[in-house]
């Protein structure tokens, strides 16, 4: 059987260059491996751009609106400006399972390289540290950094010691073909359960013939006509998993 994706990733120790869709392996205190997806330069790129504009948007708002209180309106102004562009970040990252607004669109998130949930001081570090990635203009420091690191950190980032990655999706349950659930004419062993299992899974995506031919093979053993091969499969299948 040709390893699968997943078997690959489990494989793979650190980024390799010859991926255009890179990995990142971290094994957690307790032992359990976790496969990651650093966040190349474009979309961390477009996510701070959203979360930019959508501070622009509340300050300019919230400046219109402090204005008319005077001199007050523009001392909490100030407060306003100081809160927003040093503490924005910091707490959609921590309260927030390290996605900001923009990261959120984006399906991102930010983590500490072992891959735990991003705290206080990583995020207070990493954020603080942006006057430097914005040297000497428009951050050319952090943009050198990125294409210059196999996981793409800026300068923050290696500093805090923390990555933007990919948030990775519950994957959802696969669709069996529509059948009449029927038990098996002989006892599976959990090999051949997930066989059938993996077959029904994978109906959809398969060519007819390709359907028929897999399923003639594994009615064999079962002793089901080749006839009635995909249909008794999809039958078993559905027995397996029990009502959904």
């Amino acid at each position: 059987m040709p390893p699968t994706e997943n078997n690959q990733a489990n494989a793979t120790s650190q980024p390799t260059a010859d991926l255009l869709d890179t990995r990142y392996h971290v094994e957690t205190p307790e032992g359990i491996d976790l496969i990651l997806r650093p966040a190349g330069l474009v979309p961390r790129a477009l996510a701070y751009s959203i979360d930019l504009i959508i501070r622009c948007v509340v300050l300019g708002l919230m400046y219109l609106l402090l204005s008319l209180l005077g001199k007050l309106g523009m001392g909490l102004g100030t407060i306003l400006l100081f809160v927003v562009t040093w503490w924005y970040m910091v707490l959609f990252e921590v309260l927030n399972q390290g996605r900001s607004p923009g990261k959120q669109w984006l399906g991102l998130r930010v983590v500490h390289d072992d891959g735990t949930p991003v705290g206080w001081p990583a995020s207070l570090t990493r954020n603080l540290l942006r006057f430097v990635d914005i040297l000497p203009f428009g951050y050319s420091f952090g943009i050198l950094s990125c294409l210059n690191s196999p996981t793409f950190k800026r300068l923050g980032d290696i500093a805090a010691g923390t990555l933007v990655v990919y948030r990775e999706e519950k994957p959802s349950a696969p669709v069996l073909p529509e059948a009449e659930a029927v038990r098996a004419p002989v006892a599976l062993s959990l090999k051949e359960q997930r066989a059938i299992l993996n077959f029904a899974e994978r109906a959809s995506n398969l060519s007819s013939e390709r359907r028929a031919e897999l399923a003639a093979i594994i009615a064999e053993p079962l002793k089901v006509p080749a006839e009635q091969a995909e249909q008794t499969i999809n039958g078993i299948a559905r027995s397996l998993v029990g009502p959904r």
